[in-house]
């Protein structure tokens, strides 16, 4: 896509939504990194459901800690992969504790090392905590990075490199959540809401459909 379509783009994101916030509720980074960890093949609906609940008996890595597995398993049991998901909750509270003096890291390669915490987490969490302008690709961001001509990778890690390649950074900040929620809400892996795009000028898709 040419550079100056891809400004046309999100500018037209930037004025619809000059804010976007991601969906998982939170009140520090700590809470965010266990939020996001929780979020791993659930959805967010799903986790703001237990994380009340749990954040009131332990909003802190050394709390979690003493918490233990077992009764975080309690807490968050109405979410797939939910024993895996205690398991790393702890241990990454712990090492926290040990290692980062309860405070979660702003760096990727600390947050890499956490129990639970992928490429994709340690970006969201970089870029909502702490305001790094970092892309964290989901499903929704492969599929409309894609369709829209910005990435032809294989795999998330290489539409990453390309998105921060060709999207300028005056939009880095939110641009993965604009099309997170464009993927969530508009352009849809089974039937896209063309109609309703606000970018389809831009789209290789779209085009066909006006």
């Amino acid at each position: 896509m040419e550079n100056a379509h891809i400004i046309a783009l999100f500018n037209a994101f930037r004025e619809a939504d000059p804010h976007p916030k991601g969906a998982l509720w939170f009140r520090t980074p700590y809470e965010l990194l266990v939020a996001v960890v929780l979020s791993a093949q659930s959805t967010d609906v799903g986790v703001n459901r237990v994380t009340p609940g749990l954040f009131a008996l332990a909003a802190d890595p050394e709390a979690m800690d003493r918490l233990g597995e077992e009764a975080i398993r309690a807490q968050i049991r109405s979410l797939g992969l939910f024993n895996t998901k205690a398991k790393n909750i702890h241990a990454l509270s712990r090492l926290l504790v040990e290692r980062h003096h309860g405070q979660v890291p702003k760096d990727r390669e600390s947050l890499e090392a956490l129990p639970g915490v992928g490429r994709k987490s340690a970006n969201v969490v970089l870029n909502i905590a702490f305001g790094q302008p970092t892309l964290a690709v989901d499903t929704h961001v492969f599929r409309v990075a894609h369709r829209l001509g910005l990435a032809d990778g294989k795999t998330p890690e290489a539409v990453e490199r390309q998105l921060l390649a060709c999207i300028p950074e005056t939009f880095l900040l939110h641009a993965h959540h604009w099309l997170i929620l464009h993927g969530r809400h508009v352009c849809m892996a089974r039937k896209p809401a063309c109609a309703q795009c606000l970018i389809r000028s831009w789209c290789p898709l779209g085009a066909h459909n006006h």
